[in-house]
């Protein structure tokens, strides 16, 4: 009975591409991001925002016709590997040592940076969004629904001594919904350009660019040029790159015994010199852009989190082993899973 009685109150809402008004207000969770300096900024710390569960319903049910009809109608770029149903992370990794080693062929040099979009979610416009959509001639009722989803919503903080009152929100895609990740990743689309002796690859807001030369001081150039051009793309878009998240990594094959290059890339205003270990698409690579390191570190952090919970649990006292191993399973594995073809 109250399954036929959502599906009846879904299917003209789906039919007609409305979002209702009543279940676009959520509560946002104001959480401290540990290992800040300072709290007196707010960027010190992140909010996890509870939707309503009718809405989740609906946005779900889009989120599943979506990624079809944008991959047909081409708002998807075949470079981009987040959010998408078929593409994981582990393509990401898989991905980028592929093609770099490729470039690499001919004996020639390969550089990768690393860029990460900052704000995600709360830089989307709506307007925008809906132009592209538009432009590219999706359904109508996807056409009328995504406004409707993103226009008049609302939010509340809540946290000690905050007066708890809803405020408008007028721009970006909500955080936590499912279908808003896919909405970003269609509205950066245009982000991924095609590269003559290179590439663009991104993980949703992580970006790589990746140029091969006969030396690196060359890569580094190409590179400098590469990140103007996606800059002013990026800015026209009404997002930016997070300047002190940028890497460099000048890539060698695990055969090469030359020393590696320092050759520096500025951006920003700063000076980025190479790292010896790249974090990039949500991975650590070495040179060779083997995953070792990344691995290395999971199980490193996997293991102190092991230690925490053996503390929970001595003999005689604590929780009992079967609320042991939840927590163990729950908390461990998306650990050591994390970046892994499981």
């Amino acid at each position: 009975m109250a399954l036929d009685l959502i599906l009846n109150l879904h299917g003209p809402l789906l039919t007609s591409g409305y979002h209702p008004p009543s279940v676009k207000k959520a509560d946002g969770i104001v959480l401290d991001k540990p290992g800040k300096p300072s709290y007196d900024w707010p960027c010190s710390f992140h909010v996890i925002v509870l939707l309503q569960t009718f809405s989740k319903i609906l946005e779900r049910i889009m989120n599943s016709r979506l990624p079809c009809v944008a991959r047909v109608m081409g708002l998807l770029n075949p470079d981009q590997c987040g959010s998408l149903p078929g593409c994981s992370l582990a393509d990401a990794c898989n991905t980028l040592p592929h093609e770099v080693s490729t470039l690499q062929m001919d004996k020639r040099k390969g550089s990768t940076l690393s860029l990460e979009i900052k704000g995600v979610f709360d830089n989307v416009n709506p307007c925008s969004l809906c132009d592209r959509l538009s432009a590219k001639g999706v359904n109508p009722y996807l056409l009328s629904w995504t406004p409707s989803f993103l226009a008049a919503r609302s939010c509340r903080l809540l946290f000690q001594s905050w007066p708890k009152v809803f405020s408008p929100v007028s721009v970006g895609t909500p955080q936590g919904s499912s279908v808003s990740p896919l909405l970003f990743v269609i509205y950066v689309s245009r982000l991924n350009i095609e590269i003559v002796y290179g590439f663009t690859l991104s993980y949703v807001d992580d970006f790589a660019l990746t140029f091969s030369s006969s030396s690196y001081r060359r890569n580094v150039q190409l590179l400098q040029g590469q990140y103007i051009i996606l800059k002013a793309r990026a800015s026209h878009l009404g997002v930016g790159f997070s300047v002190p998240k940028i890497e460099l990594i000048h890539g060698r094959p695990s055969r090469d015994r030359d020393p590696g290059s320092t050759a520096p890339i500025h951006c920003g205003g700063s000076v980025f010199r190479p790292k010896r270990e790249l974090r990039c698409l949500g991975l650590w690579f070495t040179p060779s852009l083997a995953t070792t390191s990344h691995f290395t570190k999971r199980l490193a952090k996997a293991q102190a989190g092991f230690v925490a919970i053996k503390w929970l649990s001595l003999p005689g006292m604590g929780l009992p082993p079967y609320l042991c191993h939840r927590l163990a399973s729950s908390h461990l594995f998306p650990i050591l899973s994390y970046g892994g073809d499981c």
